[in-house]
């Protein structure tokens, strides 16, 4: 009775965000800053998949599928990558405390993109830079780890933690060599994070990153579930380790990149959102996963949606997640360890 019990809380809570999120990504097209009728937007979305009388002017279709439409699915995508990267390393590393970037990808991917930005290359480099230094520097913590303890998850934090802080020098120096006027500011305003420069080949590159990642990590949930508990009773029980992990890292590292690249760095959402999920649902790693991911992207999208509003100058997304974070994830801490165990 206590399994089914907890069974109906977790469908009752699935339902509520996914609910939440349906709602939000409606609503989501009023938001802006021209106002467009809810029956125009409404048309505006039919008449792609269905012929329709053309009553509107073609900018206001540009401004619904070319502006608003992209970025509302990519708060949506990004926000759930970030939380479920975040809950499948602290399932992996059996740490509440860790974070998508723990193995310095966040870093990597800042500096990449500031060199492209140095260089002033186009919009779409800055990103593939990004995407590519991200990979690289996660390739190199797994690198180290492999060479000195191939089996010690300590180590591989450590190794992460050497990473983020090598691309963090080499990023400040870059920011050094950087024009004051014009380079610098743009490599401060991406770091902050945003998803003002959302577009629709944007959300091709996200779609698949995250979608193939929400997949895989689905398919070996039980494993996941067996090794938090811990890795000699994932031995005892025949489940190959390594490849576990392989999949953990590999997944949580494309979808926490491609976020990454597309919208700068974005904090806390991967820490606070599966510890609120865990809070809710328990600590079984396919409910965190699915239920984190839901509530990711309503998170992040009520953010950024509340940016939109405001009108007059965005606030960048990452620094207003932290100022959201921050009190939330204050508050947590007094019943972590509980939820955790």
């Amino acid at each position: 009775m206590k399994i089914r019990g907890i069974q109906d809380k977790f469908w009752l809570v699935i339902s509520l965000f996914l609910f939440v999120l349906i709602v939000g990504f409606f609503l989501s097209f009023l938001v802006g800053r021209y106002p467009i009728a809810p029956k125009t937007v409404f048309d505006i979305v039919v008449s792609n998949f269905y012929e329709t009388q053309h009553y509107w002017d073609q900018n206001i279709e540009t401004v619904v599928m070319e502006i608003r439409l992209p970025r509302v699915l990519l708060a949506i995508l990004v926000g759930g990558a970030l939380s479920l990267s975040g809950a499948s390393y602290q399932a992996l590393f059996k740490n509440p405390m860790v974070s998508p970037d723990i193995l310095g990808v966040s870093s990597g991917a800042g500096f990449g993109a500031a060199v492209a930005m140095l260089y002033r290359w186009q919009w779409w480099q800055i990103q593939a830079a990004a995407l590519v230094f991200g990979l690289i520097a996660v390739g190199m913590a797994c690198a180290i780890a492999y060479f000195y303890a191939r089996q010690e998850i300590t180590v591989l934090i450590l190794a992460g933690l050497v990473t983020s802080s090598l691309f963090q020098a080499l990023l400040a120096i870059v920011k050094t060599l950087a024009d004051t006027d014009n380079v610098l500011p743009s490599i401060t305003f991406w770091l902050m994070g945003g998803l003002g420069r959302a577009s629709n080949s944007d959300v091709l590159l996200m779609l698949p990153a995250s979608s193939i990642s929400f997949a895989l990590l689905f398919w070996f949930r039980n494993h996941i579930d067996v090794l938090s508990a811990g890795e000699d009773e994932a031995r005892t029980m025949g489940i190959n380790v390594p490849f576990v992990k392989s999949i953990v890292i590999l997944c949580s590292t494309m979808m926490t990149v491609a976020a990454v690249s597309i919208s700068g760095i974005i904090g806390w959402v991967g820490l606070i959102i599966p510890h609120i999920a865990r809070l809710m649902v328990g600590a079984k790693y396919s409910r965190i996963a699915s239920s984190s991911f839901l509530l990711g992207g309503v998170f992040l999208l009520l953010i950024d949606n509340s940016i939109r509003h405001s009108g007059g100058v965005e606030l960048p997304l990452g620094v207003l997640c932290t100022l959201v974070g921050t009190p939330i994830f204050a508050f947590q801490l007094s019943q972590a360890r509980r939820s955790w165990m």
